[in-house]
């Protein structure tokens, strides 16, 4: 699959092992690394869902936009790059066929 980020500044923390680690911790620097050699390597989104860490859709003002469990609240959000992203006849998200997506932000959203 391919991945992107939303801007140079999030591509550079997470991509760079020492950033990583002095943004988020040893133990969470760890877990973007395995998150983002899961993503790079899934042929689709679909594939996400048989892996550890949970991807799930979320809801509220963040529709649209799908989280990957990281460390204790942490996630990894992303978004399907294409838009409009592909959708199933129910109008829900067509996991399978998102083969490109772009990271928007890692985060612990649950005190939003």
């Amino acid at each position: 699959m391919e991945v992107s980020f939303t801007n140079r500044k999030l591509a550079d923390t997470l991509s760079s092992e020492k950033q990583r680690v002095r943004t988020y911790g040893p133990e969470a620097a760890n877990k973007i690394r395995l998150r983002l050699a899961q993503l790079g390597s899934a042929s689709d989104l679909e594939t996400m869902r048989t892996l550890p860490g949970r991807c799930h859709e979320l809801h509220g003002n963040r529709k649209g936009h799908l989280a990957i469990d990281l460390v204790g609240g942490l996630r990894l959000i992303l978004r399907p790059t294409s838009d409009p992203p592909p959708a199933k006849a129910d109008g829900g998200l067509n996991w399978k066929q998102v083969d490109a997506i772009t990271i928007t932000e890692v985060t612990d959203y649950h005190g939003d």
